[in-house]
């Protein structure tokens, strides 16, 4: 093996700049970074999305670039003294190949499993897929996408025949005479989209925001409907129920472009607004202002995000939500539709080209005899040769180590320790591996608990595509080249591949090109062509075409023709061309309060942090502006408690707890404790949430489960 590391950048030469996109969420804005004599400058970049404007995480991102916690060597933990301990590529690789080698051997090839993450490019998450399935030849793979927004995707799915986060293009947000957002807050998760609801209030537009808490969103709203967490299905059967009675469903549309109406409109009949009122808290006014603001209006949105996705039933929360949608006649009218926040950088993208347990690029299912020839063509592979589908994250997560679970683990770009739920299970069963590797570029809290840690180049260091939440594929430039000592994600996973197909070649491997090639614009060439024909169809995409002009619009079936802004104008992508309602029913959470456990608890982000914190809890700006978690109580709670603000507090739940300062707030229901998720340690809020998942998405119940509250005491 080579040592494969490249010469850090001089200072002192002539400025150089590069035109690419923020690393955090999924708007993907556009920006100019600067490196002169050494040092990296964020400047402003007009792009579609943001239009020149960053949000603070954005501006300071550069910082995490020569950060000193910056991992430039690969780590091996020392069977000795337990310490990771500083090694060369060479010795890190052998110890991965052995490893796995020896697993396979004794346990089968489903023994090793890949855990992918929805910040990398598309090269990356199509490659991570790739060697998963034609290099380990396992089935188990799953990515931390699956706790982001899965429930919408499978709700898409089945009621569209396609998941695209935003089938328009984000600007017609500033258009819609009516803007409903469900459990989404963008103001604090991805601030530039603001300027469009600023823009659509201008217009004379109404934003009504559905969330428990009064968000920084919330309090821009024209109207704000504040629901018992897990209620949000009843709320969308209320709404449909008061569009059915008051003449605003669009007959003709759900005659001439859907199916399955009257199951629906037997199922929300039983929901009048007061039986929603009784069970959600939100009162029958606003949930008839809400109803007729939607029905009256000449171009209407309706959007989901996490607060309705992250449940045990977020996928029929969100298809309540696409019902109405449907019924007023939103999907594929110029200016209306139903669309959802994608969270994570290209958690679109790295969801369409193979990190999911039971897809191949180009959202192709691996399940589908036609799929997976088509992809076993491109890849030089027999169909046969490929595995089934494997099992959702969460349930993957659950299974490491058991007897009959994978026995070693290679994570890229995720943190389940602070992400999973019931996190500190999930912490005992990565402990349980015979063989962890974590492939990042800072040490997380997962890879503090590794074999083998890899470091990784960072966004600014190696080219790329990503899609974001419009489905828009952009272009991420390299400014420079990665640190000496540190390797990109494709050289890792090519370097790999090569150690474990050596001594290994079958037949169907004779004469093949590298299974994994190191360069991105050449995994890219033949993402489009296993994608080709598949929902996501990259095949018209390039980088020269996406060079041309602001990024390109999947589906783009011919390099020639057009590319799709919007979806959905004549026809759905499913076998008819019409869409399908599904009728959904509330249910309680899976986990309900009781004397014992009285309080609900819910999770969600600040505007300073991301994720799980290992980036942003490293950048000072961000850390001062966000310094430590925090548990927001109703000043009533806290009285019972004798608790003051700023005082120690224990979250207990049947799974865990957690312990941080108490942050009274008059506008948290009474009833309703919350917390964010981006710390670890003693403050990690996964700690507490409930494990119990979506049966159709795999989604896990982060926004609801049961608590007590006590005062902590000091020892």
């Amino acid at each position: 093996m080579t040592d494969g590391t490249r010469p850090a950048t001089a200072a002192g030469r002539p400025p150089i700049e590069a035109a690419t996109h923020c690393p955090y969420c999924a708007l993907q804005c556009g920006m100019t970074l600067r490196e002169a004599d050494g040092e990296v400058a964020v400047l402003p970049r007009w792009f579609p999305t943001n239009q020149g404007g960053l949000c603070q995480k954005g501006w300071t991102a550069a910082e995490l670039l020569d950060h000193p916690d910056r991992l430039t060597t690969a780590l091996l933990r020392d069977p000795a003294s337990g310490e990771l301990r500083p090694a060369s590529w060479d010795a890190a690789l052998d110890r991965i190949v052995t490893g796995i080698r020896t697993i396979q051997a004794s346990h089968g090839r489903d023994a090793v499993a890949v855990f992918g993450g929805g910040g990398l490019t598309n090269e990356k998450a199509y490659a991570l897929g790739k060697f998963a399935r034609v290099v380990l030849r396992t089935r188990h793979i799953d990515y931390n996408g699956r706790f982001c927004m899965s429930s919408a995707a499978a709700a898409g799915m089945r009621a569209f025949g396609v998941d695209r986060g935003l089938p328009f293009p984000l600007a017609d947000l500033g258009t819609a005479d009516t803007l409903l957002l469900v459990g989404a807050n963008p103001a604090e998760t991805m601030p530039p989209l603001v300027r469009w609801l600023t823009e659509q209030r201008r217009r004379g537009g109404r934003l009504i925001v559905v969330d428990p808490r009064v968000t920084a969103t919330a309090r821009q709203a024209d109207l704000h409907l504040q629901p018992l967490p897990g209620t949000d299905l009843a709320v969308a059967n209320a709404l449909l129920h008061i569009a059915l009675t008051e003449g605003f469903v669009d007959h003709s549309y759900v005659a001439g472009r859907t199916t399955g109406f009257d199951e629906v409109r037997r199922a929300v009949a039983e929901w009048w607004p007061a039986r929603a009122e009784a069970l959600s808290g939100v009162s029958v006014a606003d949930l008839e202002t809400t109803a007729r603001a939607l029905g009256g209006a000449g171009r209407a949105i309706i959007l989901t995000a996490r607060g309705a996705e992250q449940h045990a039933k977020g996928v029929d929360t969100v298809t309540g939500y696409v019902n109405l949608a449907l019924a007023l006649g939103l999907p594929g009218r110029p200016g209306s539709g139903y669309g959802c926040l994608t969270g994570q950088g290209n958690g679109q993208g790295g969801r369409e080209h193979g990190q999911k347990a039971d897809q191949l690029p180009g959202y192709r299912r691996i399940d589908n005899p036609a799929d997976r020839e088509h992809v076993a063509t491109v890849w030089g592979v027999p169909a046969d040769d490929l595995p089934g589908p494997g099992v959702p994250a969460y349930r993957l997560l659950d299974s490491l180590g058991t007897p009959d679970g994978p026995k070693a683990l290679l994570v890229f770009g995720s943190n389940p320790v602070v992400s999973a739920p019931r996190a500190a299970r999930i912490e005992g069963r990565l402990r349980d591996l015979d063989l962890l590797v974590v492939v990042d570029f800072l040490r997380s809290e997962t890879a503090a608990l590794a074999d083998v840690v890899l470091p990784t180049a960072q966004w600014a260091e190696e080219d790329g595509t990503m899609t974001n939440l419009e489905g828009r594929v952009l272009r991420r430039r390299a400014l420079r080249e990665p640190p000496p000592g540190v390797r990109t994600d494709l050289e890792l996973l090519a370097a790999l591949a090569t150690a474990l197909e050596q001594g290994a070649v079958s037949p169907s491997t004779v004469d093949r090109k590298p299974t994994i090639p190191p360069e991105p614009q050449v995994v890219f060439e033949e993402l489009r062509a296993a994608s080709a024909g598949g929902l996501a169809d990259y095949a018209g995409i390039s980088w020269e075409r996406i060079d041309a002009r602001a990024g390109a619009f999947w589906p783009c079936p011919d390099s020639d023709g057009p590319d799709t802004p919007r979806l959905f104008a004549d026809r759905f992508p499913t076998p008819d061309g019409r869409a399908r309602f599904h009728a959904v029913q509330h249910r309680p959470a899976a986990e309900e309060v009781c004397a014992a456990y009285p309080l609900h608890f819910t999770t969600g982000r600040v505007l300073a942090q991301y994720q799980s914190g290992t980036q942003t809890r490293r950048v000072p700006a961000l850390r001062q502006a966000a310094p430590a978690a925090f548990v927001e109580l109703h000043p009533d709670v806290a009285d019972r408690l004798g608790v003051v603000d700023g005082e120690l507090v224990r979250v207990l739940s049947r799974r865990g707890e957690l312990v941080a300062p108490a942050r009274l707030s008059p506008t948290i229901r009474p009833d309703t404790v919350f917390a964010p998720f981006h710390w670890g340690g003693a403050a990690r809020a996964n700690t507490v949430t409930n494990d119990a998942v979506d049966p159709i998405s795999g989604m896990p119940e982060f926004k609801i489960c049961a608590v007590r509250v006590e005062k902590a005491v000091a020892t």
